[in-house]
């Protein structure tokens, strides 16, 4: 595949029978005017445990539909695997377990084109069971919208994004194999992009959706997954130096949390929330101080490691 107005929609999967509803939802797409539209499975298991499924839906699928296998175990990889294996101008990247909507692809492309940026981000709206706490409902603390510093975008995901390759900040860009099994190797992906001059815009209505399981909807769960975003977060800070003048700080946000989390006791959406910015701190400060990032995802991966 060649071509400027080539765009292919990456899938990374790992054993999740639900990437045929990945798939359908792809099916159901408006594609952008002008443009050619295919679909990229990768495969991450040790065996090709999705090939058949993928090669049966691709009988009837409205666009060419491929599937390569990229073993194993380890999300970094099969992100590779996308890069390398596609020849696409424009990769879209969506979870094995999201479900896009109809014009999904139409609001990423229309953001790029009128922002002129390199990598434009969709929200991510998490979908919740009856049983799931009634505070994480209201917050919808598993949703996933980008975080702007003064004005800027710093880092992304890979849970719903479209990247443009020809931009100089993308060029030779891989995803870090040794953060691929404890997740954040989109989030420090992403915020190389921005260091070396890239862009990245938001495309608030290109949506996709995620059903939270019963696993993820606790408070212990978001507990480690924010402390290990903050120990992704520091590896972006580069030399010693800098290093321990960001401990103080740091440290100093992990208190105020704490201190907002006793203030705001009976209100549990406010202290959850003060609890969980408190883990990204407390997280961030373990990676100033050398700690192993926290392997959330291993032995088995699941895609959901952004941020």
């Amino acid at each position: 595949m060649t071509g400027d107005r080539q765009l292919e929609i990456c899938v990374c999967t790992y054993r999740r029978p639900q990437v045929s509803k990945t798939l359908a939802s792809l099916f159901a797409l408006t594609p952008p005017p002008g443009f050619a539209v295919s679909v990229l499975v990768i495969d991450n298991d040790d065996t090709p445990s999705a090939r058949i499924g993928v090669e049966a839906m691709a009988e009837s699928a409205p666009f060419p539909l491929r599937h390569v296998h990229c073993p194993q175990g380890n999300i970094s990889i099969a992100r590779n695997g996308a890069l390398s294996h596609s020849a696409a101008r424009y990769l879209a990247f969506i979870d094995d377990d999201e479900i896009a909507s109809p014009e999904w692809l139409i609001h990423l492309v229309g953001a790029m084109e009128q922002e002129d940026v390199d990598v434009v981000l969709g929200p991510v709206e998490a979908v919740y069971s009856r049983t799931a706490p009634a505070w994480m409902r209201r917050t919808e603390i598993h949703s996933t919208t980008p975080v702007w510093i003064e004005g800027v975008i710093p880092t992304g995901y890979t849970g719903n994004v479209l990247i443009d390759r020809q931009g100089a900040a993308l060029q030779n860009r891989v995803f870090d194999l040794e953060l691929g099994q404890t997740g954040g190797e989109d989030s420090t992906f992403f915020a190389g992009v921005v260091a070396d001059g890239g862009r990245i815009a938001f495309a608030s209505e290109a949506v996709v959706r995620e059903d939270v399981p019963e696993d993820r909807a606790t408070l212990g769960w978001l507990l480690r997954r924010r402390f290990r975003m903050g120990q992704t977060h520091v590896r972006s800070i580069s030399g010693t130096r800098r290093a321990v003048r960001q401990m103080p700080v740091t440290a100093a946000k992990a208190l105020y949390c704490a201190g907002a989390a006793a203030v705001q006791v009976f209100s549990v959406d406010r202290r959850n929330q003060a609890i969980l910015r408190g883990a990204l701190h407390i997280g961030a400060l373990a990676g100033l101080a050398g700690g192993r990032p926290l392997r959330q995802y291993a032995p088995q991966f699941t895609s959901r490691t952004h941020e």
